[in-house]
């Protein structure tokens, strides 16, 4: 065995034997929990799909960290934690602000499309897609906006409104500001009124 693969190995033991280790929450070790599964999926789909645009990579670890300090962690719990319907713009942007700074503070640029992306595909696997999505304040949480969502919008002229699915499709989401994130939310709302705004997504094509 070369010196390379004997400490390759020795890393991955490491690595494993860390992430065994209990989780530390205001210094006091807490056995894995059903929550923390949930969180670590939710926030490795954010930061992969956050990740996907050529304009802004970053690694999946910083995405992670940045939404934990933003408070999407393990304690974000139940849908009783998140705003109600009729503030949850006003606090989506307020999110999408600061994961804007955290990420400047790692010295990576994001606009408000990628904020958005990271913050709504981290909701969607932690609420909407774990049994939660009849709640109010699910039904009312930004699903994730993409390339993919936006062409399909488009073509199927959704909601009446083609030439402005292909405008802010043509913009490319990774480079949305907080004014045309925000069009593309009502945009959705006026598409599907009174439905939850997951149910957008049956125009995504991502899956295929």
């Amino acid at each position: 065995m070369n010196v390379y693969t004997r400490n390759r190995r020795a890393a991955c033991r490491r690595t494993t034997l860390d992430a065994m280790k209990p989780v530390q929450v205001g210094g006091y070790a807490m056995p894995y929990s059903i929550e923390e599964h949930q969180h670590r999926l939710a926030a490795w789909d954010a930061a992969t799909s956050a990740s996907a645009s050529r304009l802004c990579r970053f690694r999946v670890q910083v995405g992670i960290d940045i939404l934990e300090a933003c408070g999407f962690n393990a304690q974000l719990a139940s849908p009783d934690q998140l705003p109600a319907p009729e503030s949850i713009d006003d606090e989506h942007e307020k999110w999408r602000n600061k994961v804007i700074a955290k990420a400047g503070e790692k010295e990576i640029i994001f606009t408000h499309g990628v904020a958005a992306k990271l913050i709504n595909c981290y909701l969607k696997v932690r609420f909407v897609c774990a049994g939660q999505h009849e709640h109010e304040r699910v039904k009312c949480l930004h699903p994730p906006i993409d390339a993919t969502l936006l062409r399909v919008l488009k073509e199927a002229n959704v909601g009446g409104f083609r030439s402005d699915w292909k405008r802010l499709h043509d913009t490319r989401w990774s480079k949305f500001n907080s004014l045309q994130y925000e069009e593309v939310i009502r945009l959705i709302r006026l598409s599907i009124p009174g439905r939850p705004l997951w149910e957008i997504e049956k125009f995504w094509r991502g899956y295929q």
